[in-house]
């Protein structure tokens, strides 16, 4: 199982990024994905889910209404849209899968920075 992230890069306060997280070596459409992040000094922490199958998405408290997730099955790909983002979004984000028959996996991480 591989999962790259990418999409990340620097961006101001209020601006949007749309990271993906490409997946292979896996059946992608049996496979809950995950978004988290990582600050500076600070532990991973879940910033939001969707389903196998795309039904249902959640986020984090800490970005609801500003992130959004969703996928594309038929491209394996996972998505995290993330609107007026602020200094404290700046963090590694990562993606993560697991299906019932699975271990978890993560990707590599993709730096996201929040500055003017």
């Amino acid at each position: 199982v591989q999962l790259v992230e990418s999409g990340g890069g620097l961006v101001q306060p209020g601006g949007s990024l749309r990271l993906s997280c490409a997946a292979s070596g896996l059946t992608f459409s049996t496979y809950v994905m995950r978004w988290y992040r990582q600050a500076p000094g600070k532990e991973r922490e879940f910033v939001g889910g969707i389903t196998s199958g795309g039904e249902i998405t959640h986020c984090a408290d800490s970005v609801k209404c500003r992130f959004t997730i969703s996928r594309d099955n038929a491209k394996n790909l996972v998505f995290l849209q993330m609107n007026s983002l602020k200094p404290e979004d700046t963090a590694v984000y990562y993606c993560y899968g697991y299906s019932e028959r699975s271990v978890g996996s993560w990707g590599q991480g993709t730096q996201v920075t929040v500055s003017s």
